[in-house]
């Protein structure tokens, strides 16, 4: 009968002494499994910041998918349109998307194109352009805000001859893709109207009370940029 109830006590003792194991196995699990999370966790944040501090992204304009295009009215009844053939542009893009993003964009005057040689030589003149002396035409961003949907709104400083006068743009984003040869690039529109008179470019003359050539020039640039590898 001892023998019977000491093995009996010996069995609950082991039993309680297992159970004791056990729980201690089971807290120190949970405890190695919590301190695994919380360095995934610290990892996690790491990266995210990371990313966040992510330098500002280059673009360049790729003038083979490119234009840069104006109309002039005529006689107050149509327009004339032109183009210039050689230009550059670049934009910096600071975040996400292309909100206060910077672009700087020039264009050769004397590659000015109406389809009509005459014109095209009056355009280069001192009348208009002077391109012998003012051979570059330039524009440097000062705001690039985003609107509704996929537009945007870009303001900044446009320079013909030696006249420097603020532009606003209104632009529509097309969308980015990457090109057969594995280039990103991203596609913009970006329409603006300016007084030629504010830029010295004065030349005109008068038909039956109309001016031959407006003063409104509208400017329309379609843009295909090419993020810098």
């Amino acid at each position: 009968m001892y023998v019977h109830t000491f093995a009996l006590s010996i069995k609950i003792k082991t039993n309680q002494q297992m159970k004791k194991t056990s729980t201690l196995f089971i807290a120190f699990m949970l405890l190695i499994a919590g301190i695994a999370t919380a360095q995934t966790k610290t990892k996690t944040k790491t990266v995210t910041k990371t990313v966040a501090a992510a330098g500002p992204t280059n673009w360049t304009a790729d003038p083979m998918h490119s234009s840069v295009k104006f109309t002039v009215p005529h006689m107050g009844i149509s327009e004339v349109e032109g183009r210039f053939g050689t230009f550059a542009g670049t934009m910096v893009q600071q975040g996400a998307d292309f909100t206060n993003a910077q672009v700087n964009f020039t264009a050769d005057v004397s590659s000015v194109n109406t389809d009509n040689d005459m014109r095209d030589k009056h355009l280069k003149s001192d009348d208009f352009f002077n391109a012998d002396k003012y051979p570059k035409m330039t524009f440097v961003s000062t705001s690039f805000k985003k609107g509704k949907g996929n537009t945007y709104v870009l303001e900044g400083n446009l320079t013909i001859r030696d006249v420097t006068k603020k532009v606003k743009f209104e632009v529509s984003y097309g969308g980015t893709m990457t090109d057969p040869y594995g280039n990103i690039k991203s596609g913009f529109k970006a329409t603006g109207k300016i007084s030629r008179a504010a830029y010295n470019l004065k030349w005109n003359t008068v038909k039956e009370g109309v001016a031959v050539v407006g003063d409104e020039v509208t400017i329309i640039l379609n843009l295909e940029f090419a993020k810098a590898k």
